[in-house]
């Protein structure tokens, strides 16, 4: 069966209409349940840097974000010395916030930690039931910008030594590693992921 073009296409209204790279993210990525202890570190990190930010400016640095971290490595990463730093620092292709980059070392050594004693992704799944929430909202104004159980997260994450993850950061993140599913239910990825028709 032909795809339907993304003329005939209802998508989330947050996509920037014109900027493929974001529609793509939208239609492709922003949802899909990951699982990979990595991926999840990355996504967790890039969410990290949003703050302050919009997510379309992250992830038009992203590739950026990926060379300069060295494909998110935790554990090179966890061994960054302040020379490093410096050096990332004068990288204009990234966000060159000194707390943030700092911040990410951070998380890398306690990601490291977390890892030790159990799975990350088995870890953060669990405050979800190890299986994507499927919501129902119907507008924008409904999404949540943050929940309790991002609440819970957040403090648990900060526990074990992790930085800029915040309930609204994590809520973004767990929307954006399909923990949640937060696609509206007149878009065309609801369903896709799980999401149940309506009546």
């Amino acid at each position: 069966m032909a795809k339907a073009s993304t003329t005939q296409v209802t998508r989330c209204p947050w996509p920037t209409e014109g900027d493929q790279l974001y529609q793509e993210y939208h239609d492709k990525e922003w949802g899909v349940p990951e699982y990979d202890d990595q991926a999840l570190f990355e996504k967790l990190i890039l969410d990290g840097f949003q703050a302050g930010l919009s997510w379309r400016t992250i992830l038009h640095k992203r590739e950026n974000f990926r060379e300069a971290f060295g494909g998110f490595d935790p554990q090179a990463m966890a061994r960054w010395d302040d020379a490093k730093v410096e050096e990332l620092m004068q990288n204009k292709g990234i966000i060159r916030s000194r707390l943030k980059i700092e911040g990410a070392r951070k998380n890398a050594q306690s990601w490291l930690a977390v890892m030790e004693q159990e799975s990350f992704s088995d870890w953060l799944w669990s405050y979800w039931n190890g299986e994507p929430q499927q919501n129902a909202f119907r507008s924008m104004e409904e999404v949540p910008a943050k929940t309790e159980t991002s609440e819970r997260m957040a403090k648990d994450l900060k526990k074990r030594g992790f930085t800029f993850c915040g309930p609204v950061i994590v809520y973004a993140f767990a929307q954006a590693a399909g923990m949640v599913n937060d696609h509206l239910t007149s878009c065309f990825r609801y369903r896709e992921l799980g999401g149940e028709a309506e009546a």
